[in-house]
C-alpha cells in the first residue's frame, strides 16, 4: 500500500483543525472586493477536495486537480455523496494541460511551496496564465518566509488521537526558506494495533518581492498580497504566517 494511499485515508482527520469555512469565506470576500464573478474555478492541488466541495455547494462550477489518485478518490466520493457535479482530474500542477479561458485558478494550503525549482514555478505560473481568460484571476497562498525561518524549521510537532498519531520534524534546508518535513504516522488498524508509515515532504518559500517579479514577468497585470485572511491589501510585518497572492491576467 503506497504512502499516498495511507495519507489519503487519514488526511481529513489529520487536517480537522483547519477551519475550512474561514478559507472559503475569505475567498468569497476576495471575490466580492475584486468583483470577481467566476463562471468556473480550477482548484490546483485540491487534495481530498474540502475547499472544492465547499465552493461547489455555493454554486460555483468546480474542477479539482491533484497528482494523487488516492486523494482524488476520496474527493470524488464526497462529491457523489453530496450530489455535486465536480470534475476531478489527475494532473501534476507543474505540467498543466487542457485548460483554456478559465475564469479563476486557486491553489491553497501551500501547494506552490512544493514546487522547489524556480523554473518549475515559473512554468506553473505560465501554464496558469495561458489557461486563464483575459481578466481572469489566480489566487494562491505561500508560507511567509519569516514564519518558516522562525516558527517552523528546527521545530518538532506531534498529535495523538484514538485513531492515529504523528510526530512531525521540520528540518531546515540548505537555502533560505527551504524546509524538509519528516512525518511518522501511527494508524490504528485493530484494537491495540497500529500500523506505521512515514511521509517526507520538501517545501520552499520565497520573498514576496520574488513572487511579484515572477508573476509580472509572465504578464499578470495586477498583483496584490493579503496576510492571514485579512481582506486588506497589505503584508503586516514579519508576524504573518501565510500570504495570499491575488494576480489578474
Amino acid at each position: 500500500m503506497s504512502s499516498y494511499h495511507q495519507l489519503a485515508l487519514i488526511y481529513d482527520e489529520a487536517m480537522n483543525h483547519i477551519n475550512y469555512e474561514q478559507w472559503t469565506n475569505f475567498l468569497i470576500n476576495i471575490f466580492e472586493k475584486k468583483e470577481i464573478n467566476p463562471s468556473n474555478i480550477v482548484d490546483l492541488g485540491c487534495g481530498t477536495g474540502e475547499i472544492t466541495i465547499q465552493l461547489a455547494k455555493k454554486g460555483f462550477q468546480m474542477t479539482g486537480v491533484d497528482i494523487s489518485s488516492h486523494m482524488l478518490a476520496v474527493a470524488s466520493q464526497k462529491s457523489i455523496d453530496d450530489n455535486l457535479p465536480v470534475l476531478w482530474l489527475q494532473q501534476d500542477v507543474k505540467k498543466l494541460t487542457g485548460f483554456a479561458n478559465e475564469s479563476l485558478f486557486i491553489s491553497l494550503f501551500d501547494v506552490m511551496n512544493y514546487i522547489i525549482a524556480k523554473e518549475d514555478l515559473l512554468g506553473t505560473f505560465q501554464n496558469v496564465f495561458d489557461g486563464l481568460e483575459v481578466g481572469g484571476y489566480f489566487i494562491f497562498d505561500v508560507h511567509h518566509i519569516e514564519h518558516v525561518n522562525k516558527r517552523l524549521t528546527g521545530k518538532s510537532f506531534s498529535f495523538t488521537s484514538d485513531e492515529f498519531a504523528y510526530i512531525w520534524d521540520c528540518i531546515e534546508g540548505d537555502k533560505t526558506g527551504e524546509m524538509y518535513h519528516h512525518i511518522t504516522f501511527f494508524v490504528k488498524i485493530a484494537d491495540n494495533h497500529y500500523e506505521k508509515f512515514t511521509e517526507k515532504h520538501h517545501q520552499k518559500t520565497l520573498e514576496i518581492e520574488q513572487y511579484e517579479e515572477m508573476l509580472k514577468n509572465i504578464g499578470f497585470s495586477k498583483i496584490e498580497f493579503h496576510s492571514d485572511f485579512k481582506i486588506e491589501n497589505s503584508i503586516l510585518g514579519n508576524e504573518a504566517e501565510r500570504i495570499f497572492i491575488v494576480a489578474k491576467k
